[in-house]
C-alpha cells in the first residue's frame, strides 16, 4: 500500500483526555466516539499505560457497554497480535506514555497496529493513546518510569500530540517551563508540527481531513512560525500535514 493509499484509508479519533472535569469517564467524547465508530460494534482495548490492567479494562468495558459496544482487552487475549489483526476497532487508553510504548514494542504490536490502521481500522487514542499515534513520544509530559527500546511511536499521523495542554497562568509564581516553552524547545531539535490539545478537545482524522472537535480550542505549533489558535470545528489538514 502506497503512502497516498494509507493516508486515504486512515481513520483516527485522538482525544486529549478521557475524563473532563465535572463529568464521568468518556462522557464528553461519547457523541464523537459513536459517530466515529459507525457500524463497528466490537472494540479492542489496549490498557498497557496503567499498572492495574484488569481494573482499567473493567472500567473501559462498563463505559463502552453503556454506549452499546462489546470490549475485548488485549492483555486478556492469549495472542495480542492476533487480537489486533481481527478486531473491528482499537482503543488505546491513557496513563504513562513510556510504559505504554514499552509494552507496544515488547509485545510486537507496533507493526500490526500500523498495518491495520493503514488499511482503515478505526483507531481511538486518549491522552497517552493519542501521543503514541504520532511519530514519537517526545511531546509527552510523563516521567520515564520505564525505558522503551525506542522513542519511535506508531507514526499513524505525521504530527505530534501534546494532550492536556495548559496555558500559562499569569497569576502563578511557578518558575518552571510552561507547556508552550517545552514545545518550542522540542522544535529546536525536531521539525514535526505539534497539536496542543486542551482538555475537552479531540482530532478526528479521516483520509486527508483533520477536524478539531470537542468543547475547547487547540494551540498549534509549526517550527519557525508563531503558534496558532484553532477553534472547535476548524479544519487543520493544511497546518498539521
Amino acid at each position: 500500500m502506497s503512502n497516498a493509499e494509507r493516508k486515504t484509508a486512515r481513520r483516527l479519533l485522538l482525544i486529549s483526555n478521557s475524563t473532563l472535569h465535572g463529568s464521568g469517564y468518556l462522557d464528553h467524547a461519547e457523541t464523537q466516539i459513536k459517530s466515529f465508530l459507525g457500524e463497528a460494534r466490537r472494540v479492542l482495548f489496549v490498557p498497557y499505560a496503567l499498572y492495574d490492567r484488569d481494573e482499567y479494562a473493567a472500567r473501559a468495558r462498563r463505559r463502552m457497554s453503556a454506549m452499546g459496544y462489546t470490549l475485548d482487552a488485549s492483555h486478556e487475549c492469549s495472542d495480542s497480535v492476533a487480537a489486533v489483526n481481527r478486531c473491528e476497532a482499537i482503543f488505546i487508553g491513557g496513563g504513562n506514555t513510556f510504559r505504554l510504548l514499552d509494552c507496544l514494542h515488547r509485545l510486537g504490536l507496533t507493526e500490526p497496529i500500523r498495518r491495520r490502521v493503514a488499511a482503515g481500522l478505526p483507531y481511538i487514542g486518549s491522552s497517552a493513546g493519542a501521543i503514541v499515534a504520532g511519530p514519537s513520544l517526545k511531546t509527552t509530559k510523563d516521567m520515564p518510569i520505564v525505558q522503551p527500546p525506542s522513542f519511535e511511536a506508531l507514526a499513524l499521523v505525521p504530527f505530534q500530540i501534546s494532550p492536556h495542554y495548559l496555558d500559562p497562568d499569569p497569576s502563578s509564581t511557578h518558575m518552571g517551563e510552561t507547556q508552550e516553552e517545552r514545545i518550542l524547545q522540542y522544535h529546536e531539535e525536531n521539525s514535526a508540527p505539534v497539536a496542543g490539545l486542551r482538555e475537552g478537545s479531540m482530532l478526528r482524522i479521516e483520509g486527508g481531513s483533520i477536524l478539531l472537535e470537542g468543547r475547547t480550542a487547540a494551540r498549534l505549533f509549526t517550527k519557525g512560525r508563531p503558534p496558532l489558535e484553532a477553534a472547535p470545528g476548524s479544519r487543520l489538514d493544511h497546518i498539521l500535514e
